[in-house]
Protein backbone atom coordinates (compact mmCIF):
# COMPACT_ATOMS: atom_id res chain seq x y z
CA UNK A 1 0.00 0.00 0.00
CA UNK A 2 2.89 2.35 0.62
CA UNK A 3 4.80 1.31 -2.55
CA UNK A 4 7.75 0.09 -0.51
CA UNK A 5 8.33 3.35 1.30
CA UNK A 6 9.82 2.99 4.78
CA UNK A 7 10.55 -0.67 4.03
CA UNK A 8 14.08 -2.08 4.54
CA UNK A 9 14.54 -5.49 2.92
CA UNK A 10 17.55 -7.33 4.31
CA UNK A 11 19.56 -10.36 3.25
CA UNK A 12 22.27 -11.83 5.48
CA UNK A 13 24.84 -14.49 4.65
CA UNK A 14 26.91 -15.38 7.71
CA UNK A 15 29.23 -17.71 5.81
CA UNK A 16 30.46 -16.00 2.64
CA UNK A 17 29.93 -13.51 -0.16
CA UNK A 18 27.40 -15.33 -2.37
CA UNK A 19 28.39 -15.79 -5.99
CA UNK A 20 24.89 -14.71 -7.14
CA UNK A 21 24.96 -11.46 -5.18
CA UNK A 22 23.94 -9.38 -8.20
CA UNK A 23 20.92 -11.59 -8.91
CA UNK A 24 19.86 -11.47 -5.24
CA UNK A 25 20.14 -7.70 -5.23
CA UNK A 26 18.04 -7.30 -8.40
CA UNK A 27 15.32 -9.57 -7.02
CA UNK A 28 15.25 -7.61 -3.76
CA UNK A 29 15.16 -4.31 -5.61
CA UNK A 30 12.26 -5.55 -7.74
CA UNK A 31 10.08 -5.81 -4.62
CA UNK A 32 9.96 -2.01 -4.45
CA UNK A 33 11.50 -1.81 -0.97
CA UNK A 34 12.86 1.67 -0.30
CA UNK A 35 16.16 0.32 1.06
CA UNK A 36 17.87 -2.96 0.24
CA UNK A 37 20.40 -4.14 2.81
CA UNK A 38 23.09 -6.68 1.89
CA UNK A 39 25.17 -8.05 4.80
CA UNK A 40 27.62 -10.85 4.03
CA UNK A 41 30.51 -12.46 5.86
CA UNK A 42 33.88 -11.05 4.80
CA UNK A 43 36.37 -13.83 5.40
CA UNK A 44 39.20 -11.78 3.89
CA UNK A 45 39.96 -8.22 2.82
CA UNK A 46 39.59 -9.41 -0.77
CA UNK A 47 35.87 -9.92 -0.09
CA UNK A 48 35.60 -6.16 0.38
CA UNK A 49 37.08 -5.70 -3.09
CA UNK A 50 34.21 -7.88 -4.35
CA UNK A 51 31.71 -5.73 -2.43
CA UNK A 52 33.27 -2.53 -3.75
CA UNK A 53 33.00 -3.78 -7.34
CA UNK A 54 29.41 -4.83 -6.66
CA UNK A 55 28.57 -1.37 -5.30
CA UNK A 56 30.10 0.35 -8.30
CA UNK A 57 28.14 -1.81 -10.73
CA UNK A 58 24.87 -0.74 -9.11
CA UNK A 59 25.78 2.83 -8.23
CA UNK A 60 23.93 4.35 -11.19
CA UNK A 61 20.60 2.81 -10.23
CA UNK A 62 18.34 5.72 -9.27
CA UNK A 63 15.49 3.80 -7.68
CA UNK A 64 15.77 3.35 -3.95
CA UNK A 65 18.79 3.13 -1.67
CA UNK A 66 21.05 0.38 -0.37
CA UNK A 67 23.29 -0.63 2.52
CA UNK A 68 26.29 -2.87 1.85
CA UNK A 69 28.13 -4.40 4.80
CA UNK A 70 30.92 -6.93 5.17
CA UNK A 71 30.57 -8.68 8.50
CA UNK A 72 33.46 -9.94 10.61
CA UNK A 73 36.83 -8.33 11.48
CA UNK A 74 37.89 -8.06 7.83
CA UNK A 75 34.67 -6.19 7.05
CA UNK A 76 35.26 -3.21 9.37
CA UNK A 77 36.24 -0.83 6.51
CA UNK A 78 32.77 -1.29 4.99
CA UNK A 79 31.21 -0.12 8.27
CA UNK A 80 33.48 2.89 8.68
CA UNK A 81 33.32 3.98 5.02
CA UNK A 82 29.64 3.68 4.03
CA UNK A 83 29.90 6.36 1.32
CA UNK A 84 32.62 4.41 -0.46
CA UNK A 85 30.30 1.42 -0.73
CA UNK A 86 27.30 3.54 -1.76
CA UNK A 87 25.50 2.84 1.52
CA UNK A 88 22.88 5.29 2.73
CA UNK A 89 23.78 4.52 6.35
CA UNK A 90 25.85 2.20 8.52
CA UNK A 91 25.39 0.46 11.86
CA UNK A 92 27.05 0.67 15.26
CA UNK A 93 26.51 -1.28 18.45
CA UNK A 94 28.07 -3.48 21.08
CA UNK A 95 28.89 -6.48 18.94
CA UNK A 96 25.30 -7.16 17.89
CA UNK A 97 26.66 -8.30 14.52
CA UNK A 98 30.13 -9.76 13.76
CA UNK A 99 32.67 -6.95 13.39
CA UNK A 100 30.28 -4.23 14.56
CA UNK A 101 31.90 -1.26 16.33
CA UNK A 102 30.52 0.70 19.24
CA UNK A 103 28.97 4.07 18.45
CA UNK A 104 31.59 5.94 20.49
CA UNK A 105 34.36 4.32 18.44
CA UNK A 106 32.70 5.24 15.17
CA UNK A 107 32.13 8.87 16.19
CA UNK A 108 35.15 9.69 18.34
CA UNK A 109 37.90 7.39 17.09
CA UNK A 110 37.16 7.04 13.38
CA UNK A 111 35.40 10.44 13.05
CA UNK A 112 32.90 8.84 10.68
CA UNK A 113 30.84 12.01 10.21
CA UNK A 114 33.85 13.74 8.60
CA UNK A 115 34.75 10.91 6.19
CA UNK A 116 34.03 11.15 2.47
CA UNK A 117 34.78 9.22 -0.70
CA UNK A 118 37.96 11.35 -0.97
CA UNK A 119 39.27 10.40 2.48
CA UNK A 120 42.83 9.05 2.42
CA UNK A 121 43.12 5.51 3.74
CA UNK A 122 45.78 4.31 6.16
CA UNK A 123 45.76 1.30 8.44
CA UNK A 124 47.45 -1.52 10.28
CA UNK A 125 47.78 -4.92 8.62
CA UNK A 126 48.09 -8.02 10.76
CA UNK A 127 46.08 -10.75 12.44
CA UNK A 128 44.46 -10.62 14.93
CA UNK A 129 43.84 -6.88 15.41
CA UNK A 130 40.83 -6.68 17.72
CA UNK A 131 42.82 -5.12 20.56
CA UNK A 132 45.24 -2.99 18.55
CA UNK A 133 45.72 0.55 19.86
CA UNK A 134 47.18 1.81 16.58
CA UNK A 135 43.85 3.04 15.13
CA UNK A 136 42.96 5.18 18.14
CA UNK A 137 46.42 6.79 18.17
CA UNK A 138 46.78 7.54 14.46
CA UNK A 139 43.19 8.72 14.08
CA UNK A 140 43.78 11.12 16.97
CA UNK A 141 46.79 12.39 15.05
CA UNK A 142 44.81 12.91 11.85
CA UNK A 143 42.14 14.74 13.80
CA UNK A 144 44.73 16.97 15.43
CA UNK A 145 46.20 18.13 12.09
CA UNK A 146 42.71 18.23 10.48
CA UNK A 147 43.68 15.89 7.68
CA UNK A 148 40.96 14.12 5.68
CA UNK A 149 42.34 10.67 6.46
CA UNK A 150 41.34 7.61 8.45
CA UNK A 151 43.36 4.74 9.88
CA UNK A 152 41.68 1.32 9.82
CA UNK A 153 42.35 -2.19 11.15
CA UNK A 154 43.08 -4.36 8.09
CA UNK A 155 42.86 -7.97 9.23
CA UNK A 156 44.34 -9.90 6.31
CA UNK A 157 44.56 -13.63 5.66
CA UNK A 158 47.98 -13.15 4.07
CA UNK A 159 50.07 -10.48 2.34
CA UNK A 160 48.48 -11.12 -1.07
CA UNK A 161 45.05 -10.53 0.48
CA UNK A 162 46.28 -7.16 1.80
CA UNK A 163 47.85 -6.21 -1.52
CA UNK A 164 44.64 -6.76 -3.47
CA UNK A 165 42.72 -4.64 -0.95
CA UNK A 166 45.35 -1.88 -0.89
CA UNK A 167 45.34 -1.61 -4.68
CA UNK A 168 41.55 -1.51 -4.98
CA UNK A 169 41.11 1.03 -2.16
CA UNK A 170 44.18 3.18 -2.92
CA UNK A 171 45.66 2.75 0.55
CA UNK A 172 48.36 5.36 1.19
CA UNK A 173 50.23 4.09 4.24
CA UNK A 174 50.21 1.08 6.55
CA UNK A 175 51.65 -0.10 9.85
CA UNK A 176 52.72 -3.74 9.66
CA UNK A 177 52.41 -6.00 12.68
CA UNK A 178 52.56 -9.72 13.43
CA UNK A 179 52.68 -12.00 11.57
CA UNK A 180 53.50 -10.01 8.40
CA UNK A 181 56.61 -7.89 9.12
CA UNK A 182 58.94 -10.26 7.29
CA UNK A 183 56.62 -11.23 4.43
CA UNK A 184 55.72 -7.59 3.64
CA UNK A 185 59.46 -6.81 3.49
CA UNK A 186 59.72 -9.02 0.39
CA UNK A 187 57.02 -6.96 -1.35
CA UNK A 188 58.40 -3.43 -1.00
CA UNK A 189 60.28 -1.63 -3.76
CA UNK A 190 62.68 0.20 -1.43
CA UNK A 191 63.54 0.17 2.28
CA UNK A 192 65.73 1.87 4.85
CA UNK A 193 69.03 0.47 6.09
CA UNK A 194 67.59 -1.09 9.26
CA UNK A 195 64.88 -2.93 7.33
CA UNK A 196 67.51 -4.35 4.98
CA UNK A 197 69.57 -5.59 7.90
CA UNK A 198 66.74 -7.24 9.82
CA UNK A 199 64.68 -8.38 6.83
CA UNK A 200 61.49 -6.88 8.20
CA UNK A 201 59.47 -3.66 7.91
CA UNK A 202 56.82 -2.27 10.22
CA UNK A 203 55.81 0.79 8.15
CA UNK A 204 55.11 1.23 4.43
CA UNK A 205 53.75 3.97 2.20
CA UNK A 206 52.87 4.18 -1.47
CA UNK A 207 54.90 6.37 -3.79
CA UNK A 208 55.31 6.63 -7.57
CA UNK A 209 57.41 3.44 -7.77
CA UNK A 210 55.33 1.29 -5.44
CA UNK A 211 55.52 0.50 -1.74
CA UNK A 212 58.53 1.78 0.18
CA UNK A 213 59.19 0.68 3.73
CA UNK A 214 61.02 1.55 6.91
CA UNK A 215 61.39 -0.01 10.34
CA UNK A 216 60.61 2.24 13.31
CA UNK A 217 60.76 -0.61 15.84
CA UNK A 218 64.44 -0.18 16.66
CA UNK A 219 64.36 3.49 17.65
CA UNK A 220 60.93 3.08 19.22
CA UNK A 221 62.29 0.23 21.33
CA UNK A 222 65.38 2.16 22.46
CA UNK A 223 63.56 5.37 23.44
CA UNK A 224 62.19 4.11 26.81
CA UNK A 225 65.57 2.55 27.70
CA UNK A 226 67.47 5.84 27.57
CA UNK A 227 68.66 6.63 31.08
CA UNK A 228 67.29 3.37 32.52
CA UNK A 229 70.20 0.99 31.88
CA UNK A 230 73.66 1.18 30.32
CA UNK A 231 73.47 -0.86 27.13
CA UNK A 232 77.17 -1.02 26.28
CA UNK A 233 78.37 -4.28 27.79
CA UNK A 234 74.84 -5.19 28.91
CA UNK A 235 73.83 -8.87 28.75
CA UNK A 236 70.51 -8.76 26.91
CA UNK A 237 68.16 -11.68 26.38
CA UNK A 238 65.53 -11.39 23.64
CA UNK A 239 62.52 -13.71 23.87
CA UNK A 240 61.11 -14.46 20.41
CA UNK A 241 62.35 -14.75 16.84
CA UNK A 242 59.95 -12.74 14.67
CA UNK A 243 60.27 -9.37 12.97
CA UNK A 244 60.15 -7.42 16.24
CA UNK A 245 62.86 -9.64 17.75
CA UNK A 246 65.10 -8.99 14.76
CA UNK A 247 64.74 -5.21 15.10
CA UNK A 248 65.23 -5.30 18.88
CA UNK A 249 68.30 -7.53 18.68
CA UNK A 250 69.87 -5.29 16.03
CA UNK A 251 69.17 -2.12 18.02
CA UNK A 252 70.71 -3.65 21.14
CA UNK A 253 73.82 -4.84 19.31
CA UNK A 254 74.27 -1.40 17.74
CA UNK A 255 74.30 0.06 21.27
CA UNK A 256 77.03 -2.36 22.36
CA UNK A 257 74.98 -4.99 24.18
CA UNK A 258 75.72 -8.71 23.94
CA UNK A 259 72.57 -10.46 22.72
CA UNK A 260 71.17 -13.91 23.43
CA UNK A 261 68.04 -14.98 21.55
CA UNK A 262 65.64 -17.40 23.26
CA UNK A 263 62.84 -19.02 21.29
CA UNK A 264 61.06 -22.33 21.04
CA UNK A 265 61.92 -22.51 17.32
CA UNK A 266 65.69 -22.75 17.67
CA UNK A 267 66.36 -22.46 13.92
CA UNK A 268 64.62 -19.11 13.82
CA UNK A 269 66.37 -18.03 17.01
CA UNK A 270 69.72 -18.91 15.43
CA UNK A 271 68.86 -16.81 12.36
CA UNK A 272 68.19 -13.76 14.57
CA UNK A 273 71.36 -14.39 16.59
CA UNK A 274 73.48 -14.52 13.44
CA UNK A 275 72.33 -10.99 12.56
CA UNK A 276 74.08 -9.63 15.65
CA UNK A 277 76.81 -12.23 16.27
CA UNK A 278 74.83 -13.31 19.29
CA UNK A 279 74.00 -16.57 21.00
CA UNK A 280 70.91 -18.73 21.42
CA UNK A 281 69.39 -20.36 24.47
CA UNK A 282 66.13 -22.12 25.29
CA UNK A 283 63.20 -20.43 27.04
CA UNK A 284 63.39 -19.62 29.91
CA UNK A 285 66.96 -18.33 30.23
CA UNK A 286 68.98 -19.30 33.27
CA UNK A 287 68.93 -16.80 36.15
CA UNK A 288 72.15 -14.85 36.49
CA UNK A 289 72.84 -14.93 32.75
CA UNK A 290 71.17 -11.63 31.85
CA UNK A 291 70.88 -8.00 32.89
CA UNK A 292 68.07 -7.00 30.52
CA UNK A 293 65.27 -9.30 29.34
CA UNK A 294 62.91 -8.32 26.51
CA UNK A 295 59.76 -10.17 25.54
CA UNK A 296 58.95 -9.72 21.84
CA UNK A 297 56.39 -12.54 21.72
CA UNK A 298 52.61 -11.97 22.00
CA UNK A 299 52.43 -14.20 25.11
CA UNK A 300 50.48 -12.39 27.82
CA UNK A 301 48.38 -10.23 25.50
CA UNK A 302 44.77 -9.57 26.52
CA UNK A 303 42.56 -11.59 26.79
CA UNK A 304 45.17 -14.31 27.50
CA UNK A 305 46.81 -12.10 30.10
CA UNK A 306 47.21 -14.73 32.82
CA UNK A 307 50.19 -16.35 31.08
CA UNK A 308 53.87 -15.43 30.87
CA UNK A 309 56.80 -16.54 28.71
CA UNK A 310 58.75 -16.84 32.00
CA UNK A 311 56.10 -18.80 33.93
CA UNK A 312 57.73 -20.59 36.85
CA UNK A 313 61.19 -19.23 36.05
CA UNK A 314 63.50 -17.27 38.32
CA UNK A 315 64.31 -13.62 37.61
CA UNK A 316 68.01 -12.99 38.05
CA UNK A 317 68.43 -9.74 36.13
CA UNK A 318 68.05 -5.99 36.49
CA UNK A 319 65.33 -4.87 34.06
CA UNK A 320 62.46 -6.62 32.24
CA UNK A 321 60.89 -5.00 29.16
CA UNK A 322 57.67 -6.47 27.76
CA UNK A 323 56.63 -5.29 24.29
CA UNK A 324 53.06 -6.44 25.02
CA UNK A 325 51.04 -3.29 25.75
CA UNK A 326 47.58 -4.63 26.49
CA UNK A 327 47.37 -4.96 29.47
CA UNK A 328 49.87 -2.30 30.50
CA UNK A 329 51.03 -4.49 33.39
CA UNK A 330 51.40 -8.01 32.05
CA UNK A 331 51.86 -11.14 34.10
CA UNK A 332 55.53 -11.07 33.10
CA UNK A 333 55.98 -7.52 34.40
CA UNK A 334 54.06 -8.22 37.61
CA UNK A 335 56.21 -11.29 38.34
CA UNK A 336 59.41 -9.40 37.49
CA UNK A 337 58.51 -6.51 39.78
CA UNK A 338 57.71 -8.94 42.60
CA UNK A 339 61.20 -10.42 42.13
CA UNK A 340 62.78 -6.98 42.50
CA UNK A 341 63.40 -6.15 38.83
CA UNK A 342 62.75 -2.78 37.24
CA UNK A 343 60.17 -2.97 34.44
CA UNK A 344 59.12 -1.22 31.22
CA UNK A 345 55.78 -1.88 29.52
CA UNK A 346 55.14 -2.10 25.79
CA UNK A 347 53.01 1.04 25.64
CA UNK A 348 56.16 3.17 25.78
CA UNK A 349 57.58 1.52 22.67
CA UNK A 350 54.24 1.43 20.90
CA UNK A 351 53.82 5.19 21.23
CA UNK A 352 57.41 6.00 20.29
CA UNK A 353 57.45 3.93 17.09
CA UNK A 354 53.93 5.06 16.10
CA UNK A 355 54.91 8.73 16.38
CA UNK A 356 57.76 8.05 13.94
CA UNK A 357 55.36 6.31 11.54
CA UNK A 358 52.93 9.21 11.59
CA UNK A 359 55.70 11.75 10.94
CA UNK A 360 57.01 9.72 7.99
CA UNK A 361 53.56 9.53 6.40
CA UNK A 362 52.44 13.09 6.96
CA UNK A 363 55.55 15.19 7.50
CA UNK A 364 53.85 16.46 10.67
CA UNK A 365 54.81 14.97 14.04
CA UNK A 366 51.87 14.50 16.41
CA UNK A 367 51.63 16.52 19.60
CA UNK A 368 53.98 15.34 22.33
CA UNK A 369 51.23 13.61 24.30
CA UNK A 370 48.56 13.01 21.65
CA UNK A 371 49.28 9.34 20.98
CA UNK A 372 49.96 8.44 24.61
CA UNK A 373 46.77 10.05 25.87
CA UNK A 374 44.67 8.44 23.13
CA UNK A 375 46.06 4.99 23.92
CA UNK A 376 45.60 5.42 27.67
CA UNK A 377 42.00 6.57 27.23
CA UNK A 378 41.23 3.46 25.21
CA UNK A 379 42.90 1.17 27.74
CA UNK A 380 41.06 2.92 30.59
CA UNK A 381 37.72 2.41 28.86
CA UNK A 382 38.49 -1.27 28.26
CA UNK A 383 39.61 -1.73 31.86
CA UNK A 384 43.14 -2.72 30.88
CA UNK A 385 45.05 0.33 32.14
CA UNK A 386 47.38 -0.47 35.01
CA UNK A 387 45.93 -3.94 35.41
CA UNK A 388 48.10 -5.90 37.80
CA UNK A 389 48.11 -9.70 38.16
CA UNK A 390 48.14 -11.96 41.16
CA UNK A 391 49.37 -15.56 41.27
CA UNK A 392 46.77 -17.71 39.54
CA UNK A 393 47.30 -20.47 42.09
Amino acid sequence: ANDGRRIVLSAHDFEQVPVDLDDQFREMRATGAEVVKIAVQAGALTDLVTLLDFSRRHRSEATGSRVVIGMGPAGIPSRVLPDLFGSCWTYAGQGVSPGQLELSNMLDEFRIRALTTDTELFGVVGSPLAHSLSPVMHNAGFGEIERNAVYLPLEATDVDDFERFATAFDVRGVSVTAPYKESVFSKVASTDELSERVGAVNTIRMNSTGWCGINTDGQGFLAPLRGRIRLRGCRAVVLGSGGAARAVATALADEGASVTVCARAMERAAAVARLVEGQTAPIPPEPGTWDLLINTTPIGTYPNDDVSPMAGAEFGGVLVYDLVYNPTVTRLLADAAAAGCSTIGGLDMLVAQAERQFSWWTGSPPGSHTFRHAAERRLLISGQLETAHTDAS
